[in-house]
């Protein structure tokens, strides 16, 4: 009988079919109207600081990733009872931006004013802020997207040029020569953070500089015609050669080969014989390395002599033990030219080409001068050996070319000024991170890095407030002058740089010490890891105790990145790091392991997984796996996951097509009243939420989403619920057996899918919306609050919880029987079955406890479970000496209606095929529908 029907009661059903790539966008307008951010007004805060991601192009699947997690913080911290807001933010400056409006001009760049060329990135970032914007909502982030971060804001752009003005002040900021990576293509310095290493071929060359005859006892020793041998894989640094270095420690031999006498490491001399299959003669002498400070050495190609030097970051892995030195072209070369007075010379211009040398390689790049130096040094004599060497190079972060180490004039902040680095380090130690590793590998980046280079050769980015006499070329210092600049970016955005003059920009009347008043402005900008580690500035506050934020999540890049830019500029200018806990995601991998990457084709994107399976898929995905290690994605995986999806979808659909008669106000049947299974599961519910929230707070989702998925197939789809369909659909509508199970059911679905709101989003709002609900529950899940344990299975005992236990495990083996005998044709279903178990001692007390309830669990015929005394029960597959089980044909006939069989079927007079219970359950329902007709 159709319960419903019986009752005149709506019919409302929640779908099937999720449809989630339909219903979702639908589900994201409604969201539009609701003012959920605002539901935790007033309680205490917790502030994700959201890192920016750079406007250009598709979200990708990483970040995707990437936000999703961070909206499983914010939903998970707010439904704990925390005001959590999110306010999303974009890295608009740089080279990405600039690259592609580059590309947009077709390369008339020249063609342009500064100023309009600022106002296209402006543009171009502003469209793909949108873009981005609406794809992380399609994704059910939730955000102030009506206002979020822009670095390339007024305000945001005067508070980056505030806290260079501060770090200026304090005395970190210097100007000098260094050589730093520099992008020949871009034409700009690059930071260590705009580094990364690809597979690249380089030349590989050993060359003779011969040393210079002397009348040196030092020089006797080591004999006539004798050279030192170097190795390098740069030839095109051999014209700013200025020195070769010596291990002090290390032992030098001259060995006898037919590139004639060679100077080298004696641990060197097998590795030279294999490498370039060289015929090694006698070895002469032995000298520690220190024996040549100051020897000299005849440049293989210029007119010129360098000296021998020492270093200790000589090594014995590859080469001659004898080291190339370019003070302009490497950083341990150029300390190593500080210590001797050597110059810093890098003859290149910013395309990398030679603007002075020989005139074989003069004007050319400096890949271009390789072979063309490798040439000379063959002409004359010099080339010992040459290969093909493939290795890990330094290359350009956005257009991925090889970069260079260029000594050029830069701005850097010194990390040992004040002890800046040494803070760093002591802030790191006090803050969580997640993976731990994350803490040992910032530290080590910290401690080992070298001053920050913060100035870049572009236009799109804030300037370095920085002016020079026009007169004598003295760089202002008067920083309460040099502020007055920022008004005009609050207003105007740092484009107010290039459209008004040092005058206007200046107070009025500002002088140099020599007299003069007209100024000239610097027309470098600062690096993009300085605007985006100046964020927190921006976007929290320390008087609102949104600063220090609580937490930072990203990629392990960030490492080098933002987490470290963050922390230097927070401790810089406040003294302490700008976050509490850092967290770290892995990269996003296909299949078979390898990273995603559009040109290998092998890349899947966000608005690709939400057209085919929805956004929730996606989540699921996110929430599936540990997302601190590398995580992958394929269809495979999709398809494995939609499975699972289904299985939690199920469980809410059977929960609520049995509440649709149930109202938690007035049919909740009170804790002390429940059935003792009811109240039971509510107990296994109270743990799973316990322990769920745990996870929750460790930020620990995978932990939480296998729990409450393995509740959902394995707890309710595959025991509770199958045990309950016969008290739902048999008992009467209002019977104590049916609203129990219904309040159980009602308070386990309210559980699970305030549990579930903060990784399946939309599944979540959906069955909220067919929840029986009171009046005083919110609009949304996502306004509601994390259920509490503690009012699950209140008043149950362990004592209690053992005795179901246990009859679980019984539970599992009488199946295993059932099963035998269907499959041997004995019984086509459980209910046509009797069951006999015969125990002993505890296993017959706790049977005759629980008698009434072993049908219900077995699935069998009510009244076909009988019980007896047993001296050794052996049972196959049951616990030693615990049951002995039999199993026979139930008695009795049919029930049409609830199928049991029952050998009261019959009695009555008016159901003649029905049994006992649902007669009784019939009449029940016709009392209750004769009371509501004389209530209407």
């Amino acid at each position: 009988m159709d319960l419903k029907t019986t009752l005149n009661l709506p019919k409302t059903e929640f779908p099937m079919k999720a449809k989630l790539p339909e219903r979702e966008p639908l589900q994201l307008a409604a969201w539009e109207e609701m003012r959920i951010l605002e539901s935790r007004a007033g309680a205490p805060l917790f502030v994700l600081h959201d890192g920016p991601p750079y406007p250009t192009g598709e979200i990708h699947l990483g970040t995707g990733l990437n936000k999703v997690l961070k909206d499983m913080i914010v939903k998970s911290k707010t439904m704990a009872g925390f005001q959590s807001p999110y306010i999303p933010g974009w890295d608009c400056h740089g080279l990405p931006i600039e690259t592609k409006v580059e590309k947009e001009l077709g390369g008339k760049t020249s063609k342009v004013s500064a100023a309009e060329f600022r106002r296209m990135c402006r543009e171009y970032a502003s469209r793909y802020v949108e873009a981005h914007k609406r794809d992380f909502k399609r994704l059910g982030v939730f955000g102030r997207w009506d206002k979020p971060y822009l670095t390339m804001d007024p305000e945001h752009e005067a508070t980056i040029a505030g806290a260079f003005i501060d770090f200026l002040e304090k005395g970190y900021v210097y100007r000098g020569l260094k050589p730093v990576y520099w992008c020949i293509y871009d034409r700009t310095a690059l930071a260590e953070a705009e580094v990364e290493y690809e597979d690249h071929t380089s030349p590989s060359i050993w060359v003779k500089f011969p040393i210079v005859p002397s009348d040196s006892a030092d020089t006797e020793k080591l004999g006539r015609d004798v050279s030192a041998l170097i190795w390098t894989t740069t030839p095109w640094t051999l014209p700013a050669n200025r020195a070769l270095a010596f291990h002090p420690d290390f032992e030098y031999v001259v060995a006898d080969t037919p590139a004639g006498k060679l100077l080298l490491a004696k641990e060197r001399v097998a590795a030279l014989a294999e490498e370039l299959k060289l015929e090694i003669g006698e070895i002469h002498g032995s000298w520690k390395g220190r024996e040549f400070e100051g020897m000299q050495f005849q440049h293989p190609f210029l007119d010129m002599r360098v000296p021998g030097v020492l270093a200790d970051y000589v090594t014995l892995d590859q080469g001659s033990g004898i080291v190339h030195t370019a003070p302009g072209h490497g950083a341990d070369d150029f300390r190593t030219g500080q210590k001797y007075g050597l110059q810093a010379y890098a003859p290149q211009d910013d395309e990398g080409r030679f603007v002075e040398g020989l005139p074989e390689y003069n004007g050319k790049t400096v890949f271009e001068a390789n072979p063309i130096v490798t040439g000379i040094l063959r002409n004359r004599g010099m080339l010992v050996g040459e290969k093909k060497l493939s290795h890990s190079y330094p290359h350009c972060w956005r257009c991925h070319n090889p970069v260079i180490f260029r000594a050029t004039e830069q701005w850097f902040i010194e990390l040992d000024h004040d002890d800046l680095r040494k803070k760093a380090l002591a802030e790191i130690a006090k803050v969580k991170w997640k993976p731990e590793w994350g803490e040992e590998r910032i530290h080590d980046m910290v401690a080992e890095r070298p001053d920050w280079c913060i100035s870049r050769q572009r236009f799109w980015g804030v300037p370095l407030i920085i002016f020079y006499c026009d007169a004598c070329g003295t760089q202002l210092a008067d920083y309460q002058a040099l502020r007055h600049v920022l008004p005009f970016f609050e207003r105007e955005g740092a484009d107010a740089w290039y459209t008004h003059s040092s005058e206007e920009l200046l107070p009025a009347g500002t002088t140099c010490g020599c007299g003069a008043s007209k100024w000239r402005k610097e027309t470098d900008v600062l690096d993009v890891w300085f605007d985006s580690g100046s964020t927190h500035l921006a976007v929290l506050s320390e008087k609102d105790g949104t600063w220090p934020a609580d937490i930072y999540l990203e990629g392990p890049d960030q490492y080098r990145g933002w987490f470290h830019s963050s922390l230097l500029v927070a401790v810089g200018i406040r003294g302490r790091a700008p976050y509490r806990e850092v967290v770290t995601h892995g990269w996003t991998l296909d299949e078979k392991g390898a990273p995603m990457s559009k040109s290998l084709g092998n890349a899947m994107y966000p608005n690709e997984i939400c057209e085919k399976w929805g956004a929730d898929l996606m989540r699921l995905w996110v929430t599936s796996q540990d997302y601190t290690a590398d995580m992958r994605m394929s269809e495979a995986t999709m398809t494995q996951l939609s499975e699972a999806y289904r299985k939690i979808r199920n469980t809410f659909r059977f929960a609520l097509s049995n509440l649709f008669d149930f109202d938690p106000v007035t049919a909740s049947v009170p804790d002390g009243e429940l059935l003792e299974l009811d109240a039971w599961m509510l107990y296994r519910t109270g743990a799973l939420v316990r322990q769920c929230l745990e996870w929750y707070d460790k930020f620990e989702f995978h932990r939480a989403y296998h729990a409450i998925h393995d509740f959902c197939a394995v707890d309710l789809s595959a025991f509770y619920f199958d045990v309950l369909k016969d008290q739902l659909y048999t008992f009467a509508p209002r019977s104590i057996g049916r609203r129990s199970a219904q309040t159980a059911i009602y308070r386990i679905a309210d559980a699970l899918v305030r549990l579930i709101a903060p990784m399946l989003v939309f599944t979540a709002e959906e069955v909220w919306k067919y929840m029986p609900r009171g009046a005083s529950d919110p609009q949304s899940i996502h306004m509601a609050s994390f259920p509490k344990a503690d009012s699950l299975g209140a008043g149950f005992d362990e004592h209690r919880a053992n005795n179901w236990e246990r009859l679980l495990r019984l539970r599992e083996t009488v199946l295993l029987e059932l099963e035998g005998r269907r499959k041997n044709k004995e019984i086509s279903a459980a209910l046509e079955a009797k069951v006999i178990i015969r125990a002993k001692g505890d296993e017959l007390e706790l049977l005759r406890e629980y008698a009434s309830w072993l049908p219900s669990l077995f699935i069998t015929s009510h009244g076909q479970v009988e019980l007896s005394a047993a001296d050794s029960p052996v049972s196959p597959g049951a616990a030693p000496s615990a049951y002995s089980i039999e199993i026979q044909r139930a008695a009795g006939k049919k029930c049409e209606r609830c199928w049991n069989y029952s050998t009261h079927v019959g009695e009555s007079a008016e159901y003649l095929t029905l049994c006992e219970r649902c007669v009784a359950a019939l009449g029940e329902i016709e009392r209750d529908c004769a009371s509501e007709i004389v209530k209407s």
